[in-house]
């Protein structure tokens, strides 16, 4: 565990990574390190896995949300100010997909009203702000989830958390082991957030891979990009934004599409994997209907979560199973 650690902070960037079990417990413990709990809101977006939120409300905070900017589905900096509020304490913002949100804006915000960032980069390993600054290195901590769907993934959950604060990491050691120190005596309340061996095994051989299918998934974007563009197909497809200077790691590629319910059946009956990320957001979420929000409330967002569709991006797919999910579109929008 501990080696694939010290990997892990040096490839993000980051002076230490702490091995947890899973993208969710590494969102969870990064909260508690910080005290965050009832009566603290936590600003986020209103678009993401549904961990993002969950995870705050778990430690009986309150989970503020923001739409997000309709180019890259993260969440929008120049929205962010007005829901802090006098109980506001931290700002996740997702690195929704593989592209890491814009984040000088965020942190800008963050420093004047002495918020502290944790980023949800569950989807983001590797991938680049403008600067070259990695994913998991900008805030004050962040997440990573090693689930088998992502980039880098294990034979089952992992995740893991990396900051530059030694004082953050020492906390999340006690954290992620019942808060034990030394062992049986508990100044503070954990929970057992470890990383199996096993999984830090295989998460650490796989590693040595991860560039090279990062790469193959930017070439499989470009491809898609470009038949998309052969086939005159823009006016029914929008593909993903890459902003100028990101390092994008495509751990989804993300059409927005007209008729989306349509061709998503089209696609499935042609047997072609694809996953609406998704169908419902937080503030239309049954479960956080107690916090007053309403359809509507978040347009960007809601948009997004009624016309996109996610098409196979993995590194091992062939120029002929692309080229086949890029006719059944077109045979779709034909018809």
């Amino acid at each position: 565990v501990k080696q694939f650690e010290e990997r892990v902070a040096a490839y993000c960037g980051t002076k230490y990574a702490l091995g947890v079990s899973s993208g969710t417990d590494a969102l969870l413990i990064a909260l508690m390190a910080l005290d965050i709990g009832p009566g603290d809101e936590v600003i986020t977006t209103t678009y993401s896995f549904f961990a993002t939120a969950g995870s705050i409300a778990r430690l009986g905070a309150t989970p503020v949300f923001v739409d997000i900017d309709p180019r890259t589905y993260n969440i929008d900096p120049a929205r962010i100010e007005e829901k802090i509020s006098s109980r506001t304490r931290a700002i996740i913002p997702v690195h929704l997909y593989g592209q890491t949100a814009d984040m000088d804006p965020i942190m800008e915000i963050a420093r004047k009203h002495n918020l502290r960032i944790i980023e949800d980069a569950a989807q983001a390993i590797g991938s680049e702000y403008t600067d070259g600054r990695r994913a998991g290195s900008m805030g004050d901590m962040g997440c990573f989830s090693f689930f088998p769907s992502k980039n880098l993934g294990g034979f089952g959950d992992g995740g893991m958390v990396t900051t530059n604060d030694e004082a953050l990491y020492q906390k999340l050691v006690y954290l992620r082991n019942h808060g034990a120190h030394p062992k049986y005596y508990h100044k503070i309340i954990g929970g057992n957030f470890r990383l199996d061996a096993l999984q830090a095994a295989v998460l650490d051989v796989k590693l040595n891979h991860l560039d090279d299918w990062t790469a193959g998934r930017q070439s499989n974007a470009d491809f898609y990009d470009e038949g998309i563009r052969k086939r005159g197909l823009e006016k029914f497809v929008q593909t993903p934004a890459r902003e100028t200077g990101y390092r994008h790691i495509f751990n989804q590629y993300i059409l927005r599409v007209q008729k989306r319910d349509a061709l998503l059946e089209y696609l499935k009956k042609a047997q072609i994997g694809c996953e609406i990320y998704y169908p419902v957001t937080f503030n239309n979420q049954e479960c956080f209907s107690y916090l007053g929000y309403k359809r509507g409330d978040f347009p960007v967002a809601e948009a997004a979560a009624d016309e996109t569709l996610a098409i196979p991006i993995y590194p091992e797919l062939t120029g002929e199973q692309k080229e086949y999910v890029l006719d059944s579109i077109a045979a779709f929008y034909r018809e």
